[in-house]
């Protein structure tokens, strides 16, 4: 396995337990105790996931996460002792795609690290998804096979789980799927639902693709089920 993760943790210990526990599984991991040294990191290596503290030295890891995710789709995960509600919501909606807060079972970290590269490489390999590659309409484009969606004619960056999101939701328009669904089928931890991340996403997908966020009208929820892919139409 060819795998690199890039580790920025300023915790000595911390870095080797989850250095050891990668590895284990075969991963090749690269270490950074502060956010400029795994910024240059990034910037001089390709990387395949990165796992990140919030409190570092000098630049925090929030901002780091912002300019790394402004770079690339990669998964990210935070990995952070900062547990309240508003500070897992503030890191998925800069871009993270997952949040493990301290202390955490080493365990957990790798399967969360493994069902994160699972899903953004099936992304990343689907040659064949729905009935057509191109689903369009007036306002939304999605170009299925490269991975490309624009709005209003112009191209948009969205990070990986909330394309995974909005591609599984268009390929299934007549299908209502609950949160806890959702969670298992793009994060691909099952009986670890967790709804905020996933109304998190969806939030951001929303202002993102629709004219009307409070109106959605592709991102659409059917209330005490879930969501479904709503009136856009196939060309």
């Amino acid at each position: 396995m060819n795998t690199t993760i890039l580790l920025i943790e300023d915790d000595p210990d911390i870095c080797d337990l989850v250095a050891i526990y990668l590895r284990k599984e075969g991963f090749r991991v690269d270490i950074a105790t502060n956010a400029e040294q795994g910024l240059n990191l990034f910037q001089r290596s390709a990387y395949d996931l990165l796992i990140s503290d919030i409190m570092l030295p000098g630049m925090d890891g929030m901002k780091l996460v912002q300019t790394i995710r402004s770079q690339t789709d990669i998964p990210i995960i935070f990995l952070t002792s900062k547990k309240g509600p508003q500070d897992i919501v503030a890191g998925l909606n800069i871009g993270g795609d997952d949040y493990v807060t301290k202390p955490f079972e080493p365990e957990v970290l790798v399967a969360r690290v493994q069902a994160g590269l699972r899903r953004h490489r099936s992304a990343r390999e689907r040659t064949d998804i729905g009935s057509a590659d191109i689903w369009r309409d007036g306002w939304l484009t999605v170009h299925k096979k490269r991975l490309e969606v624009s709005v209003d004619n112009k191209p948009i960056a969205l990070p990986a789980k909330e394309l995974q999101l909005l591609i599984h939701l268009l390929d299934h328009p007549k299908q209502v799927f609950s949160v806890g669904q959702l969670y298992e089928r793009i994060w691909s931890l099952n009986g670890v639902s967790d709804e905020r991340t996933v109304m998190v996403h969806i939030h951001n997908l929303r202002k993102k693709i629709e004219q009307d966020p409070a109106n959605p009208k592709y991102i659409v929820t059917i209330r005490g089920f879930g969501y479904k892919f709503g009136d856009g139409k196939l060309k």
